[in-house]
């Protein structure tokens, strides 16, 4: 449940369009629905700016299904991730306007259109083609929520200069996202050449020794270059929500 569907309830009892007890119903979830197996949080797109996001992987088709059902229904934005195109195709039969980024792997569904605010930026640079699926989940996570991408991709140090040939979309950038795996060293160069914030993000995209991305986590938590903050390996989500917190989009 967002703002305006509160005032809408507000308005509607002001009006006498419906009861005090009508209203009372309809408020009675503002906190939390209780599913027996999920707990929706629908109060969290007003206390933190951003609706829950469902998080695929551990739970059922059915689940996955049911919760998309309630948070439909109270009006709220909807995402899931981690997903597929068998629970989209689902999801899909029951409800109109739903999406899907296969690269992303990405399901959402939104109330309206978003205009993003074109001087605020967020750059999503890539190391390698490898790490592009972590990079659409942050880059379609911050478009979903009304943010504007500027994606740059396959610029990693194998070819530094692919890299400086996008100087210009990184220093128009408010934020950078920088998504490597191997030894993750482009976060450090990227972080090193430019004055906003960088957030890296590490994937498990490697060799034996990366250790499935503790390599490329190390390497950029130890990053030399001042402005780098790390989230999780493959967490393209929490990037994103970092990132659109930090231009105040959220």
């Amino acid at each position: 449940m967002r703002q305006n569907n509160i005032k809408a309830i507000i308005d509607r009892l002001s009006l006498g369009k419906i009861s005090p007890e009508q209203a009372l119903q309809k408020l009675s979830n503002l906190s939390f629905e209780d599913l027996g197996f999920a707990k929706l949080d629908h109060h969290r797109s007003i206390r933190t700016g951003v609706p829950e996001v469902i998080f695929a992987p551990g739970k059922t088709d059915e689940q996955i299904l049911k919760i998309f059902e309630r948070m439909s229904k109270s009006g709220s934005d909807v995402l899931i991730t981690r997903t597929n195109k068998t629970i989209y195709d689902k999801i899909r039969r029951k409800f109109k306007g739903v999406n899907f980024n296969d690269v992303a792997r990405i399901i959402y569904k939104t109330k309206a259109a978003k205009s993003p605010h074109a001087k605020k930026t967020i750059a999503v640079v890539t190391a390698g083609t490898s790490d592009i699926s972590v990079a659409e989940e942050a880059s379609v996570t911050i478009e979903v929520f009304g943010g504007k991408i500027e994606r740059v991709y396959d610029v990693g140090v194998a070819g530094i200069h692919r890299l400086m040939a996008h100087q210009d979309k990184l220093k128009n950038a408010r934020v950078i996202i920088v998504v490597a795996g191997m030894e993750g060293a482009l976060a450090s160069v990227v972080g090193g050449l430019v004055r906003a914030p960088v957030i890296a993000v590490p994937t498990s995209v490697g060799y034996g020794a990366s250790f499935q991305g503790l390599a490329a986590l190390l390497a950029m938590l130890n990053s030399c270059a001042p402005g780098v903050t790390v989230v999780n390996i493959d967490n393209g989500f929490g990037a994103a929500m970092a990132a659109l917190k930090i231009i105040g989009e959220r």
